[in-house]
């Protein structure tokens, strides 16, 4: 997606449309504050009825993602409509556990009280998806917001417009159009509906538009979950197994043309393998798409001229050591291997975002963990090797987003683990679960009787030592959690309550 510009940019003929925004969203908050999105019964209807959207449409979803994209429809349900119909799955067997009260533990004090978190809607949030997965990384994060009860403005990324346009027409066809609005258009409509109020916004993108959203959420003090990107770096242990290793980033890194935003963005390793590594990643990719990579249909485009140009600025003064093949026509950038790259070339410095892979060699895991400590935190850590006392270092000793070991991409796929950024790579996390929770108002409830009001002499003017003694008792005393301990507790949690009344009243 484009970032956000300003209404400057703006033809006179949009200013409709700019004051159509404030009422879409109005309309989505008086929908909500209908109630009709709160009940579990709508929420699980909603579900389901987008679940049967996505199995009815499938087709049609399939071919606007390949006009998109030229993502062929076996790897358009992979990629993408898999990941939706898993989520929604996950939810429909889930939800009813995730939404009901949840006990918590209670203290001394609180020992007869009901005590518990619930989990409310935050009202209404603008999820805004990204291109280069258009499908699954809009309706993921818009699962969780319905599950969570909230009214949701929908927002497609216009660069995929043939995705785009297809999901503002059916959407509305399934699901609630007043609580879940689409709303199609490029910079001057997202920036005007920035400067709505919301009370959570969900951004997929780069970086410098994050910025942009996280700076106009500021104004009405709204929460964010930011999903970034980065330099998502490789690390290939000499001792592992270097065939598997390549195959498996090979995999990773092109698919989707290497539009992946937690595709291995750099390899690091030894300047004693990096050769075997081009030689095994190179036969890959002919196993994978074949002698003519151009003839694959598995294999996508550039999303438009305007990244093929960027890319094929970042291979200037570059040593290729395999493919580099381009075709600005068709957007065409063959898989790419650079070797012998210099660490403050331009190609190290911006995240790469298509099917260019350079190696970066090391000396050994320590200067690879200085390496990538010394840039910004990314989105995905990868880290190949036979030690596993090599690879829980790796995690101890960096910090990103999410890692995988002796694989790329797959911790994405894995629904109980979150999935987000940290520090420049994003904030907030989402997927199963944790989308639920990004979505809600986790509420404290405590729920006490008109009784015992002996006990809470203790905390009722005048003070005396003696009330100040029996606080830290009731407060600071720890007991044992197991079944003795619980009856304990309580027994005590009685005589205090006598001794109480007995001596303050």
């Amino acid at each position: 997606m484009r970032g956000p510009g300003s209404l400057s940019q703006m033809g006179p003929g949009l200013q409709g449309a700019m004051d159509n925004m404030k009422q879409i969203v109005d309309r989505a908050r008086v929908a909500f504050n209908s109630g009709r999105s709160r009940p579990l019964e709508f929420r699980m209807q909603q579900l389901k009825a987008l679940e049967r959207m996505v199995k009815e449409k499938e087709k049609e979803i399939a071919a606007a993602i390949q006009a998109d994209l030229n993502k062929n429809e076996f790897n358009a349900f992979n990629h993408e409509i898999m990941g939706v119909l898993v989520e929604i799955a996950l939810f429909l067997n889930k939800l009813p556990s995730w939404a009901a009260p949840q006990p918590v533990e209670k203290t001394l004090l609180t020992l007869t009280d009901e005590a518990y978190v619930h989990h409310e809607p935050l009202v209404v949030v603008l999820v805004i998806g990204a291109w280069n997965y258009p499908f699954v990384l809009l309706l993921q994060p818009l699962i969780g917001a319905i599950a969570a009860g909230n009214a949701v403005v929908v927002k497609p990324s216009e660069v995929s417009e043939h995705t785009a346009n297809l999901i503002a027409e059916i959407l509305p066809q399934y699901i609630d159009k007043e609580l879940y609005p689409v709303v199609t258009g490029g910079v001057p409509e997202t920036t005007e509906l920035l400067k709505q109020r919301f009370d959570h916004i969900l951004y997929t993108g780069n970086s410098l538009v994050g910025k942009i959203v996280m700076e106009a959420a500021t104004k009405h003090l709204t929460p964010v979950t930011l999903e970034l990107g980065g330099k998502s770096p490789c690390y290939i242990d000499k001792n592992c197994d270097i065939e598997i290793a390549c195959r498996r980033i090979a995999w990773g890194k092109y698919m989707n043309c290497g539009q992946t935003c937690i595709a291995p963005d750099y390899i690091l390793c030894d300047q004693a393998i990096q050769d075997k590594v081009v030689d095994v990643i190179g036969r890959t990719v002919k196993e994978f798409y074949g002698e003519d990579v151009k003839k694959s249909p598995d294999y996508e485009r550039i999303v438009n001229k305007r990244h093929f140009k960027r890319l094929m600025g970042l291979l200037e003064g570059q040593k290729i050591a395999y493919g580099g093949e381009a075709d600005e026509a068709t957007c065409f950038i063959a898989p790419t291997v650079l070797t012998d790259v210099h660490p403050e070339s331009r190609v190290m410095q911006e995240e790469i975002f298509g099917p260019l892979l350079p190696i970066v060699t090391i000396k050994n895991t320590d200067e690879a963990i200085q390496f990538i400590n010394q840039r910004e935190k990314p989105l995905a850590l990868y880290v190949f090797s036979k030690d596993n006392k090599l690879v829980k270092r790796m995690i101890a000793e960096t910090s990103s987003g999410g890692v995988t070991a002796n694989d790329v991409i797959m911790h994405f796929t894995l629904p109980s683990l979150p999935f987000g950024g940290v520090g420049n790579s994003g904030m907030g996390a989402y997927h199963g679960r944790h989308s639920f929770e990004t979505f809600s108002h986790r509420r404290s409830c405590l729920i006490k009787a008109l009784k015992m009001e002996g006990v809470n002499k203790v905390r009722y003017p005048p003070s005396s030592q003696k009330k100040l003694d029996w606080a830290k008792f009731f407060l600071l005393k720890r007991f044992d959690k197991g079944k003795l301990g619980l009856i304990a507790l309580a027994f005590l949690g009685v005589i205090a309550a006598v001794v109480i009344k007995v001596v303050f009243f």
